[in-house]
């Protein structure tokens, strides 16, 4: 078993939690729920490792606090 971290946010628009996997090409999706994110995810990224195991584009490393005056 892999695992990957996604990145979430959600649309002030749809109120749906909208994840994508950074640096991975196509890994994105949406959900009313986190678990239903997570679910869509898991869907998306196995459909893309059936396909053969992509080129990672970059790492997830973490986030940042930028404190402007």
């Amino acid at each position: 078993m892999k695992s990957y971290t996604a990145v979430v946010e959600r649309c002030p628009e749809t109120g749906f939690y909208v994840g994508y996997v950074p640096g991975f090409p196509g890994a994105h999706s949406q959900g009313e729920t986190f678990e239903e994110l997570n679910d869509n995810l898991k869907e998306v990224i196995a459909m893309i490792l059936n396909e053969g195991t992509p080129e990672l584009l970059g790492e997830f490393v973490g986030t940042q606090v930028v404190e402007v005056t």
